[in-house]
């Protein structure tokens, strides 16, 4: 074969790898620039090849000009903790009891464990992620959260509902080029409950702290493909509604979507231009939902944009 018609072999078999890159050219003009906080947690945090794959899409964000933030929970690596420390899990109104001794190992384990690993693997990409949690620099402050069980106060030791935001170090990170990882922990300030560490829903932290930075969009990865239509009798996707079809949803939702979901609506209805539940079991769902057309999961917008349209991205 001739040295021409080899480079002819070679220019059509490239041409699809441009396809793809001109596809993406809108959504990098687009996105340029904004900021993105993105929730990780489910499968996409315990299985090795997922989470290799999601800090490649992360870093690749950064490089394409976005300002990722990234905030992790860590439900099975907690678990695991407090079986080895002898403490029983247990949960009411679907989040977990957390006494005492329990926090310490909460807090063990999402500062020294999950988020180390996290911005290790972010960080063999180059010097970009730096880990903190919501008790630095007052970024997460939060009160004691007590919920109702049938009417009914309970007690369900140090878990934190959040009453502020501060986003200056996240912001300084930022305009340092640099990608915070936020471990969902927060500190109380006031006078009657100074100093007291609470466990906090990492949904909750995520979407509070969109709102709070302006975020452009905010991604929730779970296990599941979005929010059904009809579940468990369709395996249907809602691929997009607004703030207040979701309002209407909430009731019907089971206990784990619910918090993912509240927390897309408080963050389209705090200033949010996009919220997105993705499946985090598909390797590059963060690409695919910020790149491409098509999308995936279920994106939930702010009222005012329900006559508009938003293409497939986030």
């Amino acid at each position: 074969m001739s040295d021409s018609s080899t480079g002819t072999t070679r220019k059509h078999t490239a041409l699809p790898k441009a396809r793809i890159l001109i596809e993406a050219l809108p959504w990098l003009t687009r996105h340029h620039g904004k900021t993105v906080v993105i929730k990780f947690g489910g499968n996409a945090m315990v299985d090795e090849e997922l989470k290799a794959a999601f800090a490649q899409d992360v870093v690749f964000l950064r490089h394409a000009g976005l300002k990722p933030v990234v905030v992790h929970g860590g439900g099975p690596q907690i678990s695991a903790a407090l079986d080895r420390h002898g403490i029983v899990s247990e949960f009411k109104a679907g989040l977990r009891v957390t006494t005492e001794d329990a926090m310490d190992v909460v807090r063990m384990v999402l500062a020294g464990q999950v988020q180390r690993e996290l911005v290790g693997l972010l960080n063999r990409h180059g010097p970009l992620a730096v880990g903190l949690t919501g008790e630095d620099a007052h970024t997460i402050t939060a009160t004691k959260h007590t919920p109702e069980i049938d009417g009914e106060s309970v007690d369900i030791g140090r878990v934190g509902e959040i009453t502020e935001i501060d986003t200056g170090a996240i912001e300084a990170l930022l305009a340092d080029g640099r990608i915070p990882v936020v471990s969902s922990i927060a500190r109380s300030k006031d006078d009657g409950d100074a100093g007291h560490v609470y466990n906090v829903n990492a949904d909750t932290a995520a979407a509070a702290l969109a709102a709070a930075l302006g975020a452009e969009t905010l991604m929730v990865l779970t296990d599941v493909e979005g929010l059904y239509e009809d579940w468990p009798h369709s395996d249907e996707v809602i691929s997009r509604l607004t703030a207040s079809q979701l309002e209407k949803l909430l009731p019907e939702l089971s206990s784990g979507m619910v918090p993912k979901m509240e927390g897309c609506l408080h963050a389209v209805r705090g200033g949010v231009r996009t919220a997105r539940v993705i499946d985090g079991r598909v390797q590059h769902a963060i690409l695919l939902e910020i790149f491409t057309d098509e999308g995936i999961g279920t994106m939930v917008v702010p009222d005012e944009t329900a006559q508009g349209s938003e293409g497939g991205a986030a």
